[in-house]
């Protein structure tokens, strides 16, 4: 299972740095810079909680664990949360700010999505699992 999260990890770090090199900018102004450090802080963090969610990673709301650990035990959903600072560097560093529109698309599934699994995780786990949730941040 550790071999599929480095292969996914590399295949999105070097999609995403594919498409930096490819664009690179013209002018290094705040909003650039500013997309480069969520960028890059978001791709680190979204890598940390991708390893620590282990083999409890799933594309479909699945309850096979309850990780409550590293990143997760502050964190419910750090890989909604860092994906989405990863997607907003990379628009912010083209220099297409008008395209953080589609967040008006992205958050709403994001925010269903994660209820879904807190449903799924609240049916297995109970009680553990909003004890977990009361004591995290979102």
């Amino acid at each position: 299972m550790i071999r599929t999260h480095i292969l996914l990890t590399l295949v999105v770090g070097v999609g995403l740095s594919w498409v930096i090199w490819e664009h690179p900018p013209a002018v290094w102004t705040p909003t650039v810079i500013l997309g480069t450090f969520l960028f890059v802080a978001g791709f680190i963090l979204w890598s940390v909680a991708r390893f620590q969610l282990g083999a409890s990673f799933s594309v479909r709301a699945e309850a096979r664990q309850l990780v409550t650990r590293g990143i997760y035990s502050k964190v419910r959903n750090p890989i909604y949360v860092f994906g989405l600072c990863m997607i907003a560097g990379l628009i912010l560093f083209l220099n297409r700010p008008i395209w953080l529109l589609a967040y008006i698309f992205i958050i709403p599934l994001q925010i269903w999505r994660a209820r879904k699994e807190a449903q799924v995780l609240e049916a297995k786990f109970g009680e553990e699992y909003r004890k977990y949730r009361a004591g995290t941040w979102f």
